[in-house]
């Protein structure tokens, strides 16, 4: 069904029947369109056996897919380009068993109960730890998502800052974690979507408005970074709030792995707010809220009011046991010979393959393709070997469809090259030969 078909078939069955319905608003989303459009690509994801994926790892850092996909064949063997697994500590031996160790230490694996109320050490320590790492108080979570329903609501009322209701701004490419909390915080304040990183919209705000809060993504899902450096002298001109979801840079950006944001953010206090997944680069599960110049009466709102963040629904013993690991390999050598690794890999896909993202430290590089095009390409390349994860709408704006590739440090040399001559073959743009020096 394209566009509002769904809804209007809903609509038309309760007319029939006689009784009332219901006209949305769409202020703030339009199911209808997101998956009356987005659901065709993702069916023809399906058919092309690129999407609903069973697969093991084979133990060479390929996988094997397993009996149960309809449109791909069992035992097919493919090196997945589509891990947010940077720097593959997710497989590293130290993580795993520090998973293992915790689990034996504190003899459970979930303490279901609201961490306001009762909680063992476990999740205290990793946070100890982590504060250190990061130079900040921080507060875990079970996913990042979680930590934004619990904290942007708060930002909303100004319970969060400095006690006033700001005017809230979410950059249009916000991430749908964020993206999804404007009507709730819409209920508080006044909500406004901006262009991306359109500095110039979020200064008129600052001049006009005596509080104002900016929502993005220190490191965008698609590629790239927020202009931090020019959000900073708003930030000290004019008291703007920022929340960061710097996720994708963690652990792969920065000395000892603190990310994009922290790592060049001349504003690190209570102006500044950063969330972060530990899912990705990281290597393990959950998430952690990065907060400087709080109070402890504010760390307690966050924890008693800030939702899920308060549940039973917290980071599982082996999960902090795992984060206690990787954050001891974050203090080491290893850290910065991994990423080096993973740049090096960068530099060589850049090498092979033009994106707009070619020449970033960034991970993430989105190969351009149409919409009629895409799907066939991605199936093309699982065929040959390697999964690239094709992006459409609503993942992307209509007609910028692209194959999403994401290097890792594990990669070979010759994975990357085979990968580039695949992409040539169904259609991306070559990298341009780098010009020979005049003698």
């Amino acid at each position: 069904m394209s566009d509002d078909s769904t809804g209007q078939a809903r609509s038309s069955r309760a007319q029939a029947a006689g009784r009332q319905t219901i006209t949305p608003t769409h202020r703030w989303r339009n199911n209808d369109k997101l998956i009356g459009i987005g659901n065709e690509f993702w069916d023809m994801s399906e058919r092309n056996g690129l999407a609903g994926i069973v697969a093991d790892l084979d133990g060479n850092g390929g996988l094997r897919t397993t009996p149960g996909h309809e449109f791909i064949p069992d035992g097919h063997e493919f090196v997945n380009f589509s891990c947010c697994s940077y720097l593959d500590l997710d497989s590293h031996p130290e993580v795993i068993e520090g998973g293992i160790e915790a689990m034996r230490r504190y003899g459970v694996l979930d303490h279901c109960i609201a961490r306001s109320r009762v909680q063992i050490p476990a999740m205290l320590e990793l946070e100890n730890s982590l504060g250190e790492l990061f130079g900040a108080h921080v507060v875990c979570s079970i996913a990042a998502s979680t930590a934004t329903f619990g904290l942007l609501p708060l930002i909303a009322s100004g319970h969060l800052g400095d006690g006033t209701r700001p005017y809230m701004i979410f950059d249009k490419n916000a991430h749908i974690s964020m993206a999804n909390l404007k009507p709730v915080c819409a209920d508080e304040t006044e909500v406004v979507t901006s262009r991306h990183h359109d500095l110039d919209f979020i200064e008129d705000a600052c001049k006009k408005y005596a509080r104002v809060a900016y929502v993005c993504d220190g490191s965008d899902s698609l590629g790239g970074y927020a202009p931090v450096k020019e959000l900073a002298e708003l930030q000290d001109k004019y008291g703007l709030l920022v929340y960061y979801d710097d996720s994708h840079s963690l652990s792969a950006y920065g000395e000892r792995g603190i990310g994009y944001v922290r790592s060049h953010s001349p504003v690190l206090d209570e102006r500044t707010i950063v969330v972060v997944t530990l899912n990705k680069a990281f290597g393990t599960s959950g998430a952690a809220i990065v907060l400087d110049g709080y109070s402890k009466e504010t760390l307690r709102i966050i924890e008693r009011f800030g939702g899920a963040l308060n549940y039973s629904q917290l980071l599982n013993t082996a999960a902090v046991g795992a984060g206690l690991a990787s954050a001891e390999i974050h203090r080491t050598g290893e850290l910065t010979t991994l990423q080096n690794r993973l740049y090096k890999n960068i530099e060589l896909f850049d090498s092979l393959i033009h994106t707009d993202q070619a020449g970033s430290t960034f991970p993430i590089r989105l190969v351009p393709m149409s919409d009629e095009t895409v799907i066939e390409a991605g199936r093309r390349v699982i065929e040959a070997g390697f999964y690239v994860s094709p992006v459409f709408f609503p993942i992307v704006a209509r007609g910028t469809a692209g194959l999403r590739v994401m290097m890792r440090a594990g990669q070979t040399e010759e994975q990357i090259r085979r990968l580039g001559q695949v992409l040539v073959e169904v259609g991306a743009q070559a990298a341009p030969a780098p010009e020979k020096a005049v003698r």
